[in-house]
């Protein structure tokens, strides 16, 4: 058994007891019951992954994991491939968005080259895996081997076997790839059967001519690539890049570990799916930060059967949904920890 088989078979079902005992708790606070919404429902959906009702204020990472693709030469993307090294250099010194919105959250960003086309200099702020020189051209053929996938689905799992072992309590995944919103339309296309038109957005901001074209990049990507809808694996092989798998392996990990799990946006959605179809019980760690522009997260997160905490236009990545998302999060621990309950406050509740 290798780690990828031997994590999917440590995923533990939803700690459903733990989620009631959420919702008692929260149901004796000064206030009437329910009154705090979907507050009250991310803090039971907290103890239900985490397997208990007594939460703290999870210590927390955002993992950003950085690919090139081949099918970038189709000309799908407004940004040249380059931007996707010079992007992880700057993760590296703390000058992107995900960092300016990690720090304000209190959270350390993990920022691994899974496979980004140009080697970067050596930073120990960046972790080097490099699966390959980014992915082949997924319009032509299968972007990743079936044995290129499991590997970078097991470099997510030991990065968030690492996060866990280090105390980490909550992770959120974001990504950065010039041309990764083609291969996670494809992706979202095999995956939910939406149409190609339905799952392709403009992503870095491409025009109308340029938004065509990658429709049907989409298009061929999915009829050169004849895939098994029941071997999910081999779908993400064939239309995923090695950051998506990456960062599926974080979820796999994150779930056999009881860690829960942000969710950013469209690509970073697409490797949640693509673990869930692996791994059906893994679904259940995820939450979803945030609604995309990208017309496609809509199909992913119905298929998740998530609904997202935010939405606020984004349609940057690199995790930036979920850093503002965790300021959620420790506002329901808050609130379940230090509300004061109607016995311990002397106020009447409500008469029966």
């Amino acid at each position: 058994m290798n780690l990828l088989e031997a994590t999917i078979a440590r995923i533990p079902e939803p700690d459903l007891t733990a989620a009631r005992e959420t919702q008692a708790h929260l149901d004796r606070k000064t206030k009437p019951p329910g009154s705090l919404g979907r507050l009250e429902g991310l803090a039971c959906t907290l103890a239900a992954i985490r397997g208990t009702a007594d939460l703290d204020l999870p210590p927390k990472a955002i993992v950003v994991m950085a690919g090139d693709h081949g099918v970038a030469e189709e000309e799908v993307s407004a940004f040249p491939q380059a931007v996707t090294a010079q992007m992880v250099q700057n993760f590296a010194r703390g000058g992107a968005a995900i960092n300016v919105l990690a720090r304000q959250a209190g959270a350390r960003v993990v920022v691994v080259d899974m496979g980004v086309k140009s080697p970067l200099p050596p930073h120990p702020e960046v972790r080097s895996v490099r699966i390959g020189p980014g992915t082949r051209n997924l319009a032509r053929g299968p972007a990743m081997s079936r044995d290129e996938t499991v590997r970078a689905l097991e470099a997510g799992i030991a990065v968030a076997e690492e996060l866990a072992a280090s105390g980490v309590e909550l992770v959120g995944i974001g990504e950065m790839g010039i041309a990764n919103t083609t291969s996670a339309s494809a992706l979202a296309a095999a995956f939910t059967g939406a149409s190609p038109e339905e799952v392709t957005g403009r992503g870095t901001g491409i025009d109308g001519a340029g938004h065509r074209r990658k429709v049907e990049v989409v298009r061929q990507a999915l009829a050169v690539n004849e895939h098994d809808p029941a071997d999910a694996l081999d779908t993400l092989a064939r239309l995923g890049g090695f950051e998506i798998a990456g960062l599926a392996g974080v979820v796999l990990g994150c779930a056999a570990r009881r860690v829960p799990v942000l969710v950013d946006g469209f690509i970073a959605t697409a490797a949640a799916l693509a673990a869930a179809r692996i791994a059906p019980r893994a679904a259940y760690a995820l939450i979803a930060s945030h609604q995309s522009v990208e017309i496609g997260h809509r199909h992913l997160l119905a298929a998740l059967g998530k609904r997202p905490l935010l939405d606020l236009d984004l349609r940057l990545g690199e995790g930036t949904g979920a850093a503002i998302a965790m300021h959620l999060v420790d506002a329901a621990v808050h609130v379940l920890r230090e509300m004061a309950t109607f016995a311990s406050a002397g106020v009447s509740g409500a008469e029966r």
